[in-house]
């Protein structure tokens, strides 16, 4: 049993073996419908339990399908139709509850340290489906679908982030580290990443640089990445925030500073921080990028269940 929490304490073999797998089993469905089982059915039987704190569409929706997949079933909890740590129920009572009725947890949470107590006290893995300060499963998906559109491994890339320091950039941080790839980070000075995250790079002696200028962080990158400024339930000034990310946005114009192939990745929903023309462009790569979530979370999956060979 294995748990997906953060992409900084998992191997890197452990990574690359969930990538090649996704490969193997995303060549492997090119004939087969959207409900039918992978041939070998290496989770039939099992059950993912799934709990959303935050409201989800990609991650409820590939996490089903990868399960399904896989020959396995799932089940989706909200939050507040169960005792989670209300009504005189622990977290550690819950995380037992599961454990008795599931083989696999997967959790979207506001908390970090739900996930932590979860993590403590259950006997299934657990995934972490979101959490303030990871997106794993995401950037993890993002690494593949990297390397099979630029056909190479994501070490040999420059890489670009445009946009505010949030979870998702966190998870990418980790991977830089982990897959060994330059990273440029681009962000107004006063909204760079927390202080924890800043001090694993400055441990890690990681090639990341944070640039003010957006035109001066695309130079030469081969990707893109960038999320929503103001993402739902953000607790900040909305207008101050707006105003203070204004040249940040992802145009025509600021892509044309970077490589003549650069590939525009968003893990959605988007907001105003993208234009129209560069999200439905020819650089864009969005829904490609939203439907390998499904190949790389069955074989995520099949590394938490002790299966992924």
């Amino acid at each position: 049993m294995k748990n997906f929490i953060n992409l900084k304490d998992i191997p890197i073999s452990d990574l690359r073996k969930i990538l090649t797998d996704a490969k193997k089993r995303k060549i492997k469905r090119k004939k087969l419908n959207t409900l039918d089982l992978d041939k070998d059915k290496p989770l039939k039987g099992k059950l993912l339990i799934q709990m959303f704190e935050k409201p989800s569409s990609r991650t409820r929706l590939s996490f089903y399908l990868a399960i399904k997949q896989l020959g396995g079933g799932t089940i989706t909890l909200k939050s507040n139709e169960i005792h989670l740590g209300k009504g005189g129920e622990s977290l550690a009572d819950t995380a037992k509850i599961l454990s008795t009725y599931g083989d696999g947890f997967m959790l979207r949470t506001d908390s970090d340290e739900k996930i932590l107590e979860f993590s403590k006290n259950l006997k299934i893995p657990v995934i972490n489906g979101l959490s303030p300060s990871s997106h794993p499963t995401q950037v993890l998906s993002d690494v593949f679908t990297v390397e099979e559109i630029k056909r190479k491994p994501i070490s040999k890339l420059n890489i670009t982030w445009i946009g505010d320091c949030n979870n998702v950039l966190n998870s990418l941080i980790a991977a830089s580290i982990k897959f060994s790839f330059k990273l440029n980070i681009g962000c107004p000075k006063n909204y760079k990443p927390k202080k924890f995250v800043l001090d694993w790079v400055k441990k890690n002696k990681s090639k990341i640089n944070f640039f003010d200028d957006p035109k001066k962080a695309v130079k030469n990158a081969d990707v893109i990445f960038s999320d929503k400024v103001i993402s739902l339930n953000d607790k900040v000034n909305v207008k101050k925030k707006k105003k203070d990310f204004s040249k940040f946005r992802i145009n025509k114009s600021l892509i044309n500073q970077a490589k003549k192939d650069v590939i525009f990745l968003h893990c959605l929903p988007r907001g105003n921080e993208v234009s129209e023309d560069v999200f439905l462009g020819k650089h864009s790569h969005v829904w490609q990028q939203a439907l390998n979530r499904v190949h790389v979370q069955k074989s995520i999956l099949l590394y938490c269940f002790g299966k992924l060979r």
